[in-house]
């Protein structure tokens, strides 16, 4: 099937038993088990749900995977993968990563024993001198947020392999629609799937997917242990958000061409950072391994412009964390997403407090634009 098709009918697309096209939702906590000691399929949600392994078995098939993993957020999915390895683990992590990413390992894994070396993932020489001999993964975004910096992927899986260590990829902005990692080297991906994948901001959740099978396993006991899985109902909203991917993307992707093209031309904005620009310095590499650029973009204002009274002054766009939905959502880093980041780290990684984050709606660009524009004109 193509992805598009695939999209719609990949993974259980039908119920089994009663031919229903809609995956049903199966809320029961328990399942009867008519042996004692038989190893039913299932036996308690936790451990396993039909509607779960639904968009389970969905998502392993669209990121080309032995299995996936839905968990209650993006970052119950991130501290999974972690949570294969051990006290006195070693990874090398992307400068620009996610706040929360960021906050998870500092206030977190680090009380654990584990150790981390940032470096700039655009620099595979800085990549490659980062390894050590307790090395056990490199960890990264790409696109990042919020800087949209590109790491190539295949490059940075040839180096991990050949010191033997892992390659983790957080797939969130790019989505399966635009990158699978997995076909370019990487051993593991997450996503936000609360963001493009749900598309709809009505349901938080994150997913794992691996291609090698004793990761599959190791990481079906963690899912099962620490037991921040994904309900039924939300894994049927995700599935159900996933069926529209590509009908999504194609518009949000039209949105933020135009919506760039406009900020371009705009005086008051000093600088763009959008993967799909001429000067864009991770350009050929987002050709290489994506198939479009995405809709999310970040731009500075000029110095001495408000960010605070810019994005007040915005009437459809919404002032929200978050991304991917339908609607346009727009932050300020620095204050939202990365506020977690002590300021000075921001700014060495180039988190300026100008720096604004707009996720592209699919709403009429014309409307998108005008409403850029207004609040552009507050600043005046």
């Amino acid at each position: 099937m193509k992805f598009n098709t695939q999209l719609i009918h990949g993974g259980n697309s039908e119920d089994q038993t009663t031919g229903a096209v809609s995956t049903p939702v199966y809320r029961s906590s328990t399942f009867h088990q008519h042996q004692l000691g038989g190893n039913p399929k299932w036996e308690y949600s936790r451990t396993g749900n039909p509607t779960r392994a639904s968009l389970e078995k969905l998502i392993a098939e669209l990121e080309h995977g032995v299995a996936g993993f839905a968990f209650s957020s993006g970052s119950a999915a991130i501290h999974a993968v972690f949570s294969l390895y051990s006290q006195g683990d070693h990874f090398v992590v992307g400068s620009d990563v996610y706040g929360g990413t960021f906050r998870l390992i500092n206030k977190v894994l680090k009380r654990f024993g584990f150790e981390f070396t940032v470096v700039d993932m655009q620099d595979l020489n800085a990549v490659q001198n980062a390894i050590q001999d307790n090395t056990v993964a490199i960890y990264f975004e790409t696109p990042t947020n919020p800087l949209l910096q590109i790491a190539d992927i295949e490059a940075i899986a040839k180096i991990a392999k050949k010191h033997g260590v892992r390659t983790i990829v957080d797939n969130t902005f790019a989505t399966t629609y635009n990158q699978q990692p997995l076909t370019l080297g990487a051993d593991i991906i997450v996503h936000s799937a609360t963001k493009y994948l749900g598309g709809h901001s009505d349901v938080v959740a994150g997913l794992a997917v691996t291609k090698e099978q004793q990761i599959a396993e190791q990481l079906a006991f963690l899912q099962n242990s620490i037991g921040s899985t994904l309900g039924p109902d939300d894994s049927w909203l995700l599935q159900r958000g996933i069926k529209t991917l590509g009908a999504r993307m194609r518009v949000h992707q039209e949105n933020a061409a135009a919506v760039v093209d406009f900020l371009q031309q705009d005086s008051r904005i000093e600088k763009i950072y959008y993967p799909g620009l001429a000067d864009f310095p991770g350009l050929s590499v987002a050709a290489k391994q994506m198939k479009n650029f995405g809709a999310m973009i970040s731009f500075e204002l000029k110095a001495g412009l408000d960010a605070k009274k810019f994005v007040e002054s915005l009437q459809l766009i919404d002032l929200a964390e978050s991304l991917g939905g339908i609607e346009s959502l727009i932050e300020v880093p620095a204050v939202m997403t990365h506020g977690s980041i002590p300021r000075e780290i921001r700014l060495k990684n180039g988190i300026k407090d100008e720096l604004i984050r707009l996720s592209v709606g699919i709403e009429d660009p014309e409307d998108i634009i005008a409403d850029l524009k207004q609040a552009l004109d507050q600043l005046n």
